[in-house]
């Protein structure tokens, strides 16, 4: 692969990653964030098999698929599956209206490209370079578990912090390998797993998964 065709494709991969994770504070269509949720695994996936190719390193693209087969097939399925149980289809009330949250990850996104030009400026490459992305990606994903009151929707913040910092790995350290790659996504599983059955049973004993509720409860 040509350095051209590299920098060209690590753009492309890159952008459609933090698109994917913006656009799910546009949308409150819990299914929507889901799909989109989906779309970002598939760019995250990408982006790992250009660095594999470009590297020459086999063991990236079969990082590649386990990162394709998590986070665009298994999770998002399971997540579909706690949505069709739960009856709940929108974000209703979150703290924040959608044109604040962008206006929002537009501060997010500037704050994250200065905080990580010291960073970058250590080993100035086309990789290095976009580890603002994987930072903006990663308060996004902070902000929707602030601001976002659905349990389903904590989850989704909770993997986008993962994403992020999963890619911000691959871009800095030009690659994971497969052993810890594989660890850290059976952890994520696990978690997801735990939140999933924790949400479904707060819905069968409060009739609710709503943060705000539960807490009305509590109180």
């Amino acid at each position: 692969m040509s350095d051209t065709v590299y920098v060209q494709l690590l753009g492309i991969t890159a952008g459609v990653f933090l698109l994917a994770g913006v656009l799910m504070l546009w949308r409150r269509e819990l299914a929507s964030i889901i799909r989109l949720f989906a779309a970002q695994g598939v760019a995250l996936a990408a982006l790992v098999a250009v660095l594999g190719l470009h590297q020459d390193h086999p063991e990236l693209l079969g990082v590649a698929g386990g990162v394709l087969l998590l986070r665009a097939g298994v999770l998002p399925y399971l997540m579909r599956r706690a949505l069709a149980a739960s009856g709940e289809a929108r974000e209703t009330q979150p703290l924040v209206n959608v044109a604040a949250s962008l206006l929002a990850a537009a501060a997010l996104t500037l704050l994250a490209y200065a905080v990580s030009q010291p960073l970058v400026a250590l080993a100035p490459s086309p990789a290095t370079q976009a580890i603002p992305v994987g930072l903006t990606v990663v308060l996004i994903g902070l902000f929707v578990l602030a601001t976002r009151r659905r349990a389903l929707s904590q989850v989704v913040g909770l993997l986008l912090v993962d994403n992020g910092i999963t890619a911000i790995a691959f871009l800095a350290t030009a690659g994971v390998p497969l052993t810890v790659e594989l660890g850290v996504s059976l952890d994520v599983l696990l978690a997801v797993l735990v939140l999933l059955v924790l949400t479904a049973r707060m819905r069968t004993a409060f009739g609710a998964a709503d943060l705000d509720e539960l807490r009305e409860l509590h109180d």
